[in-house]
């Protein structure tokens, strides 16, 4: 958690591309990782958009990490 963002990742969609899920005070976005974008949002405004995509470029090798430890690539 950071800024009391939440970012986790779904097992059955582990096979999609690499992705993170954010969420924050029942609002939900699905940040893709290759482009960094946002592949879409439930709620969150413009601003916290891009608060979530530059978290998430700067945590961007731990998640990979997880990612990949997830999927077993």
């Amino acid at each position: 958690r950071e800024l009391g963002y939440r970012f986790s990742f779904y097992s059955y969609d582990l096979g999609e591309p690499m992705h993170v899920h954010v969420t924050k005070d029942g609002c939900e976005a699905k940040i893709w990782m290759s482009p960094l974008s946002v592949a879409w949002n439930r709620q969150f405004h413009d601003h916290e958009l891009r608060e979530i995509l530059t978290l998430v470029e700067t945590h961007r090798t731990v998640i990979e990490t997880a990612w990949n430890e997830r999927s077993g690539n």
